[in-house]
């Protein structure tokens, strides 16, 4: 490329980085005068239209009216977003604040998790999942007991590590309020060894019965670990994003949310590379992707050095890439720190699934790494 035309190329991604940068903080359409009173003086505004037209015949923006300024395609925010990708972006008060808000000695790795989920949605105003290993060395803490109707009963199991799961129970016949505080009383007796209840014999024999399904369930589910367990937050976030005001772009980017398969499947290839990870637009292999109005950016965590799961942000197409990608990896360093010292510190071991049993056998996804900085 000769120095000319080098010159020029430099000088057509500045004007679409401008323009990413200037529709990123208004939201509107960028006129050529707008762009020339934002940094661009230098250049006329004709020229700039120039570079519009250019980068418009290339796919780079589009005009939505003929009067109209332009506005950034799903591929001109895969070239911003690739070319921030590397860059240091940590704000020291964010980083401050993240660090306050984790550092904590804890068993209930579960609930920290969660908690963490929903401090990092808080602040990036996204919806949030993460995926993580199985901790062992949790114990059975609680058992609650709701009527839901004659039939079935609700049994809700709590875990030292703040896990809660869920199961159906069927009844042979209706049971009071007393007959299932009893039962709860019942399973309490059987965790602890303490506080034996008065149960007539039917009542015990249908909570000894409970229990040992229970158990067994609970024993099942804990030891056939087929795939991580996902963590999710932040789903009524996406409403204050314009983009997702149309029901039909939030319910599709709620679909993609809800698909747990494909969340893990996003989450796996981040935890393999060990590095961030971009999808935008179309990227996202996913029937409810289309419409190219979702972006997701994903960042693996790690335990003693090790990646062992990923965090991951589901927003618009329009969001602060670089912010973003400095508040993940800021929430990512202080996250691993902290499973660190507490599994350390609890003597907590963890398993993984195998990786090659979270890959859906789909096509390759297309990852953000392919796009070329150049424009």
């Amino acid at each position: 490329m000769g120095p000319k035309k080098k010159q020029r190329s430099e000088k057509n991604r500045a004007v679409l980085l401008g323009l990413i940068e200037l529709y990123l903080l208004t939201g509107k359409p960028v006129g050529s005068n707008t762009l020339k009173e934002n940094g661009f003086d230098d250049i006329s505004s004709a020229t700039i239209r120039n570079y519009f037209a250019k980068l418009e015949q290339e796919g780079f923006l589009k005009q939505e009216h003929s009067s109209a300024g332009r506005v950034p395609t799903a591929t001109a925010f895969k070239v911003y977003a690739k070319c921030h990708m590397d860059c240091d972006h940590t704000d020291p008060k964010e980083f401050d604040l993240l660090k306050k808000e984790l550092d904590q000695d804890t068993r209930e790795i579960a609930g920290y998790l969660q908690n963490a989920s929903e401090l990092l949605s808080t602040l990036t105003q996204g919806a949030i999942f993460l995926s993580s290993p199985r901790f062992d060395q949790d114990l059975i803490i609680d058992i609650k007991v709701v009527g839901i109707d004659a039939k079935r009963c609700l049994t809700v199991i709590v875990t030292d590590f703040g896990l809660v799961h869920t199961e159906i129970l069927y009844t042979p016949k209706k049971l009071s309020r007393f007959s299932l505080k009893r039962i709860e009383a019942y399973f309490n007796f059987r965790l602890t060894g303490l506080d034996r209840p008065k149960l007539n014999t039917e009542e015990e024999d249908l909570a000894a019965n409970f229990y040992n399904e229970l158990m067994m369930r609970h024993i099942v589910g804990y030891s056939n670990f087929s795939a991580e367990d996902i963590y999710k937050t932040g789903f009524s976030k996406l409403i204050r994003f314009p983009e997702f005001r149309d029901a039909t772009v939030l319910a599709t980017g709620l679909s993609i949310f809800e698909n747990t398969a494909y969340m893990r499947s996003l989450l796996g290839e981040c935890t393999k590379e060990g590095t961030l990870k971009v999808w935008i637009g179309d990227d996202l292999s996913h029937p409810s992707a289309k419409g190219g109005q979702s972006s997701i950016i994903a960042v693996p965590y790690f335990i003693h050095g090790k990646a062992v799961g990923a965090i991951a942000l589901l927003g618009p197409i329009r969001m602060p890439y670089p912010k973003l990608f400095g508040t993940l990896r800021s929430f990512s360093l202080i996250l691993s720190e902290m499973l660190t010292r507490n599994l350390y510190k609890y003597k907590i071991t963890y398993r993984q699934v195998a990786m090659e049993r979270v890959e859906l056998k789909t096509k390759p996804l297309k990852m953000l790494e392919k796009i070329d900085c150049e424009t």
